[in-house]
């Protein structure tokens, strides 16, 4: 008998979190008093009587109750939300220090490999950049988070207002340096701070790339406590469905079913960024280098389905191979750039990143500055690195990043019943930006050949 997957029970959750929403919040505005008269002359307010004139006082009395009622209804729900993220919150330090240490000294072997590896690099980079700027761009353009008007918990605003009281006495150069520069790794990594982490692993990885042969040891221990990591968060992503219904069931309960619009505006703006960074950026970048787009296009059209259908861009990569050395990509290039890409340059998962936690901020009502949202920008190009082709890797680093903005971890829920929709754009987004990077290096190399004439009368036809 076949298992019923994890995507199923997502959206299974996502379904059931909105019907007992919906039946709770109705259960609400049905007990809100009703008048057909002018005015009224007394209403019952918990223990007391008191005296309202107008029907107007009275649904604003009424409307107070009901909201009070559907918070206290909403807590019984949101626990399971709050057991996901903390489960969440457990692996954000080891799985991003481990990841972020093995790729940088990874990225430290480059020199060996002379000329092309730091040309993939500078490419990926500069992709990774444009990407990032992309999801910041189209999400502070469009706005999508705005329509989802999530209440802020109580905690967070009590938070955010003493942060508030904080920041102005000690926002100068001495505080930056002090918070960016950890003075104890342990500490920070008990608080799940993102900045000081990444720091730290990237001197740790520099400088066990540069004593060589001793330094192997050193890596192959946090490649193995990466993969540790990773298989612990597909552990961790048995209780999404809870989470998943606790944080819907519980916003549905306060906001009812106008959230939904805000998913509508989420996936149709995501989308529309990411045929964006497809068909201008990376077709722009093609143009210039004198690459012919949508011949390559044509030609990665079946990894393209496959990742697509799947929601993963790796089981598109060997597909992916065969096509670009169909296209004229050489083999040398092929076999150094794409497996390099899989880690460091899928563009669809990078989009993501800044698109949904400024979603997330605009769904809870919270403003990012412009130097909030670069910090951001600049800590995600390396947080990125390494991460993203891993399943569900990216919450993490999303989770991350709320934390360090202090911004309500349980929005991230909120994106997970629709996380698999958006996750099929991710992918097939990443093949072409990865196909096109193999392109792009080939190019530079002068490595890139004739597609073969079968493959462009079959792409023609």
């Amino acid at each position: 008998m076949r298992k019923t997957s994890l995507i199923f029970w997502i959206f299974f959750a996502l379904f059931l979190g909105l019907a007992v929403g919906y039946v709770c919040n109705r259960s609400v505005t049905e007990g809100l008093p009703k008048t057909d008269k002018g005015y009224i002359q007394k209403i019952s307010h918990g223990d007391k009587v008191i005296q309202a004139e107008t029907t107007h006082q009275v649904q604003q009395i009424a409307k107070g109750d009901a909201s009070k009622i559907r918070n206290k209804l909403a807590s019984k729900f949101s626990w399971l939300s709050d057991l996901f993220l903390r489960l969440i919150k457990m692996i954000i330090a080891p799985l991003v220090f481990s990841v972020l240490v093995v790729g940088v000294a990874k990225v430290g072997d480059f020199g060996s490999v002379g000329r092309i590896g730091l040309k993939t690099i500078g490419y990926f980079t500069f992709a990774t950049l444009l990407a990032l700027t992309l999801g910041l761009t189209i999400v502070n353009v469009f706005e999508p988070g705005i329509r989802m008007k999530i209440e802020l918990p109580e905690a967070t605003v009590k938070e955010a207002k003493d942060a508030a009281g904080v920041k102005t006495a000690t926002n100068d150069a001495k505080s930056i340096i002090s918070h960016i520069i950890p003075e104890s790794i342990v500490s920070v990594m008990a608080n799940n701070e993102i900045l000081p982490i990444v720091v730290f692993a990237i001197f740790f990885g520099i400088a066990t790339a540069a004593v060589g042969r001793p330094g192997e040891i050193v890596i192959q221990f946090f490649d193995s406590i990466s993969h540790i990591m990773f298989k612990i968060t597909n552990y961790v992503m048995k209780f999404a469905p809870l989470g998943v219904f606790g944080a819907i069931t519980a916003v549905v309960i306060v906001q009812g079913l106008d959230v939904l619009s805000g998913y509508a505006m989420l996936i149709l703006y995501f989308f529309g960024a990411l045929l964006f960074f497809v068909f201008v950026i990376l077709a722009g970048i093609c143009f210039l280098l004198k690459i012919p787009f949508f011949l390559l296009l044509g030609m990665i059209k079946e990894p393209l389905v496959l990742a697509f259908s799947t929601a993963s861009s790796e089981s598109a990569m060997p597909k992916t191979i065969e096509s670009l050395e169909k296209f004229g990509c050489s083999k040398r290039v092929i076999s150094f750039v794409l497996p390099l890409g899989y880690s460091f340059n899928l563009d669809g998962s990078i989009v993501y990143m800044t698109f949904a936690t400024v979603f997330i901020a605009q769904a809870y009502g919270i403003h990012m500055t412009i130097p909030e949202q670069i910090k951001m920008l600049l800590i995600l190009l390396v947080t990125s690195k390494g991460m993203a082709g891993v399943p569900r890797a990216s919450l993490v680093v999303i989770a991350g990043m709320l934390d360090m903005f202090k911004i309500p971890g349980q929005g991230l829920l909120l994106l997970l019943g629709v996380d698999q929709l958006l996750d099929m754009g991710r992918s097939a987004t990443n093949v072409v930006g990865n196909a096109v990077a193999t392109a792009v290096v080939s190019k530079w190399e002068g490595e890139l050949g004739s597609p073969m004439e079968e493959i462009v009368t079959e792409v023609v036809a």
